[in-house]
């Protein structure tokens, strides 16, 4: 995408500053629209379609939450950014559920800021690191999760290769792991998703959040 169409939204002015003077600095990025509540935003998008909205959680007349939904139903082609200061796997669920493209933490550097901005433009995914690892941390230290809720048609590798994926891990990550290739990982992952009847890696951590996978 030669041009990213961003909307902010996040009832602290300073914050929205200090967005506008990030991402007006990027050669592939525009500032279209801003809001500090998720009314006023909801009723401007309609004007602005951008491709990406940058939106907070916690916020006055209308969560984040509740005008993520809102924005997916009505414009399913708009991608939304969760930014956000709660860095547990509730919100992130219900972001998730909602139809958001990514969940980032606001005290992450600028520049994973910037490239996640670019990943969901791209129609692809981002989960900001620092979650990842709680995921991880919480499946480390948690009983195996049981076959049937995997999903009993996977097998054994697809279903480790399907565990790496909703921790956050790279296919490389799990190729060096399992001791695989990365194009047998690529197979797996592949095969799973057919089978579970998924397309891509937010619709398998969505997944994975609905049955209770990674909940802290």
């Amino acid at each position: 995408m030669s041009n990213i169409r961003l909307f902010l939204v996040d009832d602290h002015m300073v914050l929205r500053e200090g967005l506008k003077a990030l991402m007006t600095g990027q050669p592939d990025m525009t500032i279209v629209g801003e809001a500090g509540d998720g009314e006023t935003a909801w009723t401007q998008i309609e004007l602005c379609q951008p491709d990406v909205v940058i939106m907070d959680i916690s916020m006055p007349h209308g969560g984040g939450i509740q005008t993520t939904r809102q924005i997916k139903e009505a414009y399913p082609n708009i991608k939304v950014l969760v930014l956000s200061v709660h860095d547990d796997t509730h919100n992130l669920r219900h972001a998730l559920a909602a139809g958001a493209s990514g969940y980032i933490l606001k005290r992450t550097a600028a520049d994973a800021l910037i490239q996640a901005i670019r990943a969901v433009a791209s129609n692809g995914f981002y989960l900001d690191p620092l979650l990842a690892d709680h995921v991880v941390t919480q499946y480390v230290h948690r009983p195996p999760i049981a076959s049937h809720l995997l999903g009993s048609e996977l097998s054994e590798r697809e279903r480790e290769v399907v565990l790496g994926v909703v921790q956050g891990y790279s296919n490389k990550d799990i190729a060096l792991q399992l001791n695989l290739s990365i194009k047998t990982v690529e197979t797996y992952r592949a095969r799973a998703l057919e089978k579970l009847g998924l397309s891509g890696r937010a619709a398998l951590v969505r997944y994975a959040i609905e049955r209770g996978w990674m909940e802290r």
